[in-house]
């Protein structure tokens, strides 16, 4: 199996593609990347991460870096601690949503963000090109523990929210942090804001997780069953990272990942006025909700690192992606699962309303998404420019791949599609969204006859 490199970062399946090689390559161009000085690492709970980062640590020692390693953390939690301890740079070995046979390494720079496409580009060339080298045997350092990432991650979370409205209201939460990094740290933060917690999926020690990996609608069974046997207030899901976050309304039943930066966004607009960027895939409800407060709503291209960019350049109070990333700047430009569960809950207690309530205020969309197989023999510039000629009287976006904001088409009104190609294959990746399940369904299959 081939390994992936982008600017998600590099990962592959342990023992096939992701290898010890690959480890001390990776390792020694970071350390040459950066020029030493302080990395900090942390690592998801699946079951390859101890092994992985002892040797990657090594590595980064003996190249002259000085390693602080903060255990099984959220991907958040990295980023913060970077920023924090004003770190030359940070490293994230997790596959993400990506199955217990996958690994990665996400990489951060010193601003606690992570690399953008022209360092990640750089940096992948260097990989490729470095030649062994090590630092001189009085200028290595041992590699360090710190056990206080967690309090400090928690404590920025508190400081942008107003925890004594949470706490009155004595919540009632049932977690499913799919026996990754979000397990414990979740839960402390659930209690210091008053919450009674039913974990479930919260053992980090077995290193494997017990349903599917993405925080989807399809995976939440048991989340679901849980928040109706213990008639909680609420249910939240996350990815074994933990910077995405579902959510599981009171009736059990899922509101969909798509809506978590929304009702956010929701909560951080009723505080304070500023723009909002979601990237080009994003459910239009958050233009629906942004406009309730006069706010603008800038897309980006899809990637953290490119919403980021974009909060940044229009000052964003709030941002993310509609695959259950939330980006609060006030505590870091990073998504973040216990960001997404403060302001759930924030925005339950202020408004006194269960989030069925709340998320009923909304306007209702579908979304789905498929694949178009284009085939070794098109091109799909050609199959693109066909379409934006097809659809020329619409609102179209070619920032990434092609947006189609549907305002003339009369079986689509009101609807959007979004077509990226992909790097790796011969497809183009479709979501459109509708105001019915239908309208959605037909805009997607109009699309995959455009061939």
């Amino acid at each position: 199996m081939s390994l992936m490199k982008s600017i998600s970062g590099i990962r592959g399946v342990v023992g096939d593609s992701f290898t010890p090689d690959l480890i001390t390559k990776v390792g020694m161009a970071f350390a040459k990347h950066i020029g030493g000085g302080k990395v900090i690492v942390g690592r998801d709970s699946r079951i390859t991460g101890q092994q992985i980062a002892q040797c990657f640590e090594s590595v980064l020692s003996l190249c002259g870096c000085q390693v602080i390693d903060i255990g099984v953390v959220p991907t958040p939690t990295v980023q913060i601690m970077v920023e924090h301890t004003k770190a030359k740079g940070g490293v994230v070995i997790s596959a993400s949503h990506n199955p217990i046979q996958w690994n990665a390494f996400k990489l951060i720079n010193t601003t606690g963000s992570f690399f953008g496409p022209d360092e990640m580009n750089a940096f992948l060339k260097l990989v490729d090109a470095i030649t062994p080298f090590g630092a001189q045997w009085n200028h290595i350092k041992p590699v360090m523990c710190d056990s206080s990432a967690a309090n400090i991650h928690i404590e920025k979370v508190l400081a942008a929210i107003d925890v004594a409205a949470i706490k009155k209201k004595k919540f009632t939460v049932v977690l499913d942090s799919v026996n990754g990094a979000g397990s414990l740290i979740t839960q402390q933060l659930l209690k210091k804001l008053g919450c009674k917690v039913f974990p479930i999926h919260c053992d980090m020690s077995t290193g494997t997780f017990p349903r599917g990996a993405e925080p989807v609608a399809k995976n939440l069974k048991a989340l679901s069953q849980a928040v109706k046997k213990h008639k909680a207030d609420i249910g939240f899901a996350q990815d074994p990272d933990a910077d995405r976050l579902a959510i599981v309304n009171e009736k059990g039943n899922p509101i969909g990942e798509e809506l978590t930066v929304t009702v956010a966004a929701m909560r951080v607009l009723e505080n304070k006025k500023g723009p909002v960027v979601v990237n080009m895939s994003t459910t239009k409800a958050i233009e629906d909700v942004a406009a309730q407060f006069g706010a603008p709503v800038y897309r980006s291209k899809v990637g953290e690192i490119h919403v980021v960019e974009a909060m940044k350049k229009y000052k964003a109070v709030i941002g993310g992606e509609g695959n259950g990333g939330v980006i609060a700047p006030e505590v870091h430009y990073g998504r973040d699962s216990l960001v997404g569960i403060a302001y759930c809950l924030e925005l339950m207690a202020h408004h006194n309303k269960p989030i069925s309530q709340i998320v009923a205020t909304m306007p209702a969309y579908y979304m789905h998404k498929d694949t178009m197989n284009i085939g070794s023999g098109f091109d799909p510039v050609t199959i693109a420019q066909k379409i934006k000629e097809q659809y020329a009287g619409e609102v179209i976006n070619t920032l990434d791949g092609i947006r189609i904001d549907f305002v003339q088409h009369d079986a689509f009104k009101g609807g959007w599609v979004h077509l990226r190609p992909s790097n790796t294959e011969p497809i183009f990746r479709i979501i459109a969204e509708g105001k019915s399940k239908k309208q959605c369904q037909a805009i997607v299959d109009t699309l995959k006859t455009l061939k």
